[in-house]
C-alpha cells in the first residue's frame, strides 16, 4: 500500500513534467527562430507578416487577472468569513451550496452572461471608444468565476482555526469583529493565501469566457482619458485566448509560436505559485521569530 500511495503521489508530478516537456518541445522552433526576447518585448502579433510579439497578450492577461483579484478577493473572503463565523447554521446550509454551485457552471455560460448583462451595463459608461467589451467586463466575469474557489478554501481555513483562539480573545474582552480581524484571519493566513493563489491560477488560465467579453483585440491596453483607470475599458486579448482562437488553423512557425505562448504562460503560473510559497514561508518564519 505504501508503494501504491507513493505512485499516486508521484503521478501528478509526472503528468506536469510530461506536459511541460511536450509543450517546450513543440515551442523550440519558435524560441530558436523568433527568439525569446522578440516574443516577450514585441507587441505586434501578425503571423502572416512574420511578427510574433506577445507583449500585448501578456499585458492583457496581467491586467484582467489584477482586476479579477481586486474585485473578487474581498468579496470571496467576506463570504468565507460570513459562512464560517457569522451565518446561522440554517442560512449557512443554504448559502454554501449556492456558492459551490458557481464552480460547476460552464465557462461559456459565464461568457454569455457577460455578453448579455455586463457588457451593455459597462457600455453605458460615457468614455470615448468604450464598446462595453474590454478588460473591465472581463474582470467582473472572472471575479465571479474565482469566487467559489477562494471562498471554499478560505472558509475551510478559517474554520480550522482552533476554538480556543476564539474563546481566549473573547475572554480578554475583544468584540466578535475584533476577534475575527485580529485573531482568526491571521491564524488562517496560510490557508487564505493558498485560496488566493488557487484563484489567481484559475484567473490566469481562463479562456472561453474571456474570449467572449474582452474584445479579443491584439493591442496593448491604454487609457483613453486622463484617468488611468480608463485602461480597463480598453479591448485586449489574453495569452490563453490567443492560443484558443488561432491553434485550429496555425501551422509551422505560427503553431510553434502558440506553443511558446503556452510555455510562457506555464512559467508565469509557476513563478506566481513559487512567489506565494516564498512569501508564505517567509511570513511564517517572521512569525516564529
Amino acid at each position: 500500500m505504501r508503494y501504491f500511495l507513493l505512485f499516486a503521489a508521484l503521478a501528478s508530478i509526472l503528468i506536469v513534467m510530461m506536459i511541460g516537456i511536450f509543450t517546450f518541445r513543440e515551442a523550440l522552433p519558435a524560441f530558436r527562430d523568433i527568439g525569446v526576447d522578440n516574443l516577450l518585448t514585441e507587441s505586434a502579433w501578425r503571423p502572416g507578416e512574420g511578427q510574433y510579439g506577445i507583449l500585448a497578450m501578456i499585458t492583457g492577461s496581467g491586467l484582467v487577472t489584477l482586476g479579477a483579484i481586486v474585485l473578487g478577493v474581498p468579496l470571496a473572503l467576506g463570504c468565507a468569513v460570513f459562512l464560517s463565523e457569522i451565518a446561522h447554521p440554517n442560512l449557512r446550509a443554504f448559502v454554501k451550496p449556492c456558492v459551490e454551485l458557481l464552480a460547476g457552471i460552464p465557462s461559456v455560460v459565464y461568457g454569455l452572461f457577460g455578453m448579455v448583462i455586463i457588457v451593455p451595463v459597462v457600455r453605458g459608461i460615457d468614455i470615448p471608444g468604450n464598446t462595453g467589451f474590454g478588460l473591465f467586463s472581463a474582470s467582473i466575469v472572472l471575479a465571479v468565476m474565482i469566487l467559489p474557489t477562494i471562498t471554499s478554501v478560505a472558509e475551510h481555513a478559517i474554520g480550522s482555526v482552533p476554538k480556543e483562539f476564539r474563546e481566549g480573545s473573547l475572554a480578554l474582552g475583544a468584540t466578535k469583529w475584533e476577534t475575527i480581524q485580529k485573531v482568526i484571519i491571521p491564524g488562517a493566513r496560510s490557508g487564505v493565501i493558498s485560496a488566493i493563489v488557487l484563484g489567481l491560477g484559475r484567473a490566469m488560465g481562463e479562456t472561453i469566457a474571456m474570449i467572449m467579453v474582452i474584445g479579443n483585440s491584439v493591442i496593448v491596453p491604454a487609457a483613453s482619458t486622463e484617468n488611468p483607470l480608463s485602461i480597463f475599458l480598453s479591448r485586449a486579448r489574453t495569452l490563453t485566448g490567443n492560443i484558443a482562437v488561432e491553434i485550429n488553423y496555425a501551422t509551422g512557425l505560427h503553431e510553434s509560436a502558440l506553443f511558446a505562448t503556452g510555455v510562457i504562460l506555464f512559467v508565469l503560473i509557476i513563478v506566481v505559485n513559487s512567489s506565494a510559497r516564498y512569501l508564505l514561508s517567509h511570513g511564517s518564519l517572521e512569525k516564529v521569530r
